[in-house]
């Protein structure tokens, strides 16, 4: 499905190596240690790996000659150096380049994460040599440790254990059936149905049907009796979400129900019990809609027996590193790839006003997991919207990623010349060729090729084109391409 860029620490400091090894595989890297004398057994293949962090080395004099053994392998692989090991003013210009930075020892986390989101930005910000796919779910459980938070939890707690009807009101995303869940699993019916029904996304004609069910013959197309989400919730919970959008003559059907403790399906005679505990939620303002005549007061009061006020993420920002945390979790344990954030990538997401609340941040964090797979984001590969730099200092990208920029874009060139000359098909016109432009009229019909063949996912289309995903990003901008619709990968 995937195969993970991996870490290659050699090191005689058997101690050490073990440690920084550990924390590596805590934080989710992949590495393998290796003592000096047998590292090249494992380093056949460079593209495997993120970075080489250099250690103590009993069979060289120097870090200067491993370095130039390195290179005969590769040229673009960057290396780090572990602990206070020197190596300044003792290798050239050419060698030293290729070290990007260094792992303290005992490492810091945000340190860590820097070097390593440097390693990552010399191979084009990828962090994986394969995508992997599978879907994500949402948040099944309260998480956060804001006083919002806390406040919602002591509520769900309070009610839980009763039968008292239970209206949940927010903002939309703010992970209201989150909350329906936690109070129905906390609940002496947790053994019995939990079943959702939005009744904004189900036409009103329809509606009535799926809550209460059919009888055979009941309209056209009802060729068999059918039950509704009121008896499949049967000595469970039944939550209506967005009950402000159901029609009023729905809420009449409704406030019944809630009053008898029973219904007849549609087109039935029978009286059917109603052992259902309901938990409702909107985003809309139920006293201004009852005001306005959008919605019946008796039914108001009848839902509004315990509310529960969900708070909206930009009031409890600091939350945000735990939501993350807990959603990129979540990819891993559904095989996906994941992602991490640097401390000035965190700080800058826990400014954003979130108005589409949680889950705008979970479309954002599978987001960043698909364009930087195992990898780290740090603020300036946030997209644009999620960016506040004031008093932030993004990291400094390492000269070694210059440097293999120019080199892949002379051989682009010369790949494109190359092309050029040995094709039969093309001749010079007689009023002569401004190769400049024919060059850039080239470039640009290709990446509009690739592109579209890749669905403008730009990671893919970079890859297809044989060029790193920031070195096709630039091209876009400096040709101005993008995609009619305004969405890009």
């Amino acid at each position: 499905m995937f195969s993970e860029l991996k870490v290659l620490l050699i090191d005689d400091d058997h101690q050490r190596c073990h440690d920084i090894k550990t924390i590596l595989d805590f934080i989710g890297e992949e590495c393998v240690s290796v003592r000096s004398d047998s590292w090249k057994t494992l380093l056949n293949n460079p593209d495997e790996f993120l970075t080489v962090a250099i250690g103590q080395l009993n069979e060289y004099e120097s870090i200067a000659d491993l370095v130039e053994e390195i290179q005969t392998l590769s040229r673009s692989l960057p290396l780090l150096i572990i602990g206070d090991v020197s190596y300044s003013g003792k290798m050239s210009d050419d060698l030293e380049m290729q070290i990007i930075g260094r792992i303290d020892t005992p490492p810091k986390y945000n340190d860590l994460l820097e070097v390593l989101h440097a390693c990552q930005e010399c191979h084009g910000n990828q962090h994986i040599m394969q995508l992997g796919k599978q879907p994500l779910e949402l948040f099944r459980s309260m998480v956060g440790a804001s006083k919002p938070v806390q406040k919602v939890r002591k509520l769900i707690g309070q009610v839980a254990k009763s039968d008292a009807n239970v209206l949940i009101l927010g903002e939309s995303g703010t992970g209201k059936e989150v909350a329906a869940r936690n109070i129905h699993y906390l609940s002496d019916r947790s053994d019995q149905p939990f079943i959702p029904v939005n009744c904004g996304a189900i036409p009103g004609e329809l509606l009535e049907s799926e809550l209460f069910g059919h009888e055979k013959g009941a309209f056209t197309g009802a060729l068999s009796a059918r039950q509704g989400r009121f008896e499949l919730a049967q000595g469970g919970t039944l939550f209506l979400d967005e009950i402000g959008d159901m029609p009023l003559a729905m809420q009449v059907k409704i406030l019944r129900v809630l009053q008898e403790k029973s219904f007849e399906r549609v087109g039935g005679n029978k009286t059917i019990q109603a052992d259902v505990r309901i938990i409702a939620a909107t985003h809309r303002n139920l006293e201004s809609e009852v005001a306005e005549g959008n919605f019946r007061e008796d039914l108001f009061y009848r839902l509004n027996v315990f509310p529960i006020e969900m708070p909206a993420l930009r009031d409890r920002s600091d939350d945000i590193p735990l939501l993350v945390n807990e959603l990129t979790t979540r990819l891993e344990k559904h095989g996906r790839d994941s992602v991490r954030f640097s401390a000035n990538a965190m700080a800058s997401l826990m400014r954003h006003d979130w108005q589409g609340n949680v889950r705008e941040l979970a479309n954002l964090v599978e987001r960043l997991c698909i364009l930087f797979p195992y990898g780290v984001v740090d603020v300036n590969e946030l997209p644009e919207k999620y960016q506040y730099l004031d008093g932030l200092t993004p990291y400094e990208p390492p000269k070694l990623k210059e440097q293999i920029e120019l080199q892949e874009q002379q051989e682009a060139e010369s790949s494109s010349s190359s092309f050029i000359s040995e094709s039969q098909s093309l001749d010079i016109p007689e009023e002569g060729l401004n190769l400049k432009e024919f060059m850039a009229r080239l470039e640009i019909e290709y990446i509009n090729k690739a592109l579209d063949k890749e669905d403008w996912v730009v990671a893919k289309a970079a890859q297809s084109l044989g060029m790193r995903r920031t070195t096709l990003v630039e091209k876009m901008k400096k040709y101005d391409i993008s995609r009619a619709d305004g969405v890009s990968g």
